[in-house]
């Protein structure tokens, strides 16, 4: 999937102003940015729902204004609601979706039961939508998005509502599936979550990308987390004096039963490590307080970033 220069704007708003970047196949991308940077908009265009004002999009080679059949035939797309037929049993679902997207019956049907199975719904593969809990949909959604077997699959939040064996049964499904050789674009407010699963990060901020590996790249300050043996029973408080000094001055404080150290990097950090140890101070746990993504989107000035939010991005401008 390639994007270059997108734009649309909806009256004086410009939700997207400028977005390229490219979502490879074989490869998981995460698409990262805060409430209004336009990613739903973003997401509208690609799956053809949205015509842009400017620029272009090639899905597997297909132009979604010149050619949207091709893209949806190509595509997967997951937006953050299922959007479900109620009335319709899981499996119901899947096997309508299926024949929408011309399979027999037959095939349809048992398409459907494989998806049923690959993402732990069997058992409630008779049960009306309606009935199923925010997670439950969350599966059957992705399970939709699957059912033609899609080259491109574009996922707005997947793992809202999962619990934590459905998120990590989640993270192996799509390494399955961009092990395969599927192009996967997904947006997340949880950083620590598309920090375990993603190949490449795109930032989307104010409408514009902003290349993830020269986010990633940008030099900052970055705090580190200190154990400390014992800390647990008598309190981090009482190493903060040593460590300072092991640290020649450098601002230390106490989070919960942790030290935090702040250093301009990677090699800095290993530095006041050796210090802090050759001082006496019995480290136990010694590593960086927030994941690389969460740091580069700090990094870019937004300190009330997406990973402050598990919500929604729906709400983003109304539909932008």
């Amino acid at each position: 999937m390639a994007v270059r220069g997108l734009a649309r704007s909806f009256g004086e708003v410009h939700a997207v102003r400028d977005a390229t970047f490219d979502a490879l196949p074989g490869r998981i991308t995460g698409l990262i940015g805060p409430n209004g940077a336009g990613k739903t908009t973003l997401f509208l265009m690609l799956a053809s729902l949205l015509a842009p004002d400017a620029g272009t999009i090639r899905i597997a080679g297909a132009d979604p204004e010149a050619d949207p059949a091709a893209v949806r035939n190509r595509i997967g797309w997951m937006p953050d609601a299922l959007g479900a037929w109620d009335s319709l049993s899981a499996r119901e679902t899947l096997t309508v979706a299926g024949r929408l997207y011309g399979a027999p019956k037959a095939d349809a049907a048992a398409r459907a039961d494989e998806l049923l199975r690959e993402v732990g719904l069997q058992e409630l593969a008779g049960s009306p939508a309606r009935v199923l809990s925010r997670g439950q949909k969350q599966l059957l959604g992705l399970a939709r998005a699957l059912v033609h077997r899609p080259s491109v699959l574009l996922l707005d939040e997947p793992a809202s509502g999962l619990d934590p064996a459905a998120r990590i049964a989640l993270r192996a499904h799509l390494r399955g599936l961009a092990d395969a050789g599927t192009a996967v674009l997904i947006s997340s407010h949880v950083l620590s979550e598309l920090e375990e699963m993603v190949d490449d990060a795109v930032f989307l901020s104010a409408g514009a990308t902003v290349d993830g590996r020269a986010a990633a790249a940008a030099p900052r300050r970055r705090d580190w987390r200190i154990r400390v043996v014992g800390a647990r029973e008598a309190g981090a408080e009482r190493w903060v004096d040593g460590a300072r000094a092991a640290l020649a001055g450098a601002d230390i404080r106490v989070d919960r039963r942790d030290l935090v150290a702040a250093f301009p990097g990677e090699a800095e950090a290993a530095d006041g490590l050796r210090a802090l140890v050759a001082a006496g101070i019995p480290v136990a746990g010694f590593a960086p307080a927030t994941g690389e993504l969460e740091s580069a989107f700090l990094g870019l000035g937004h300190p009330d970033g997406p990973h402050r939010s598990s919500g929604s991005d729906a709400t983003e401008g109304g539909e932008r």
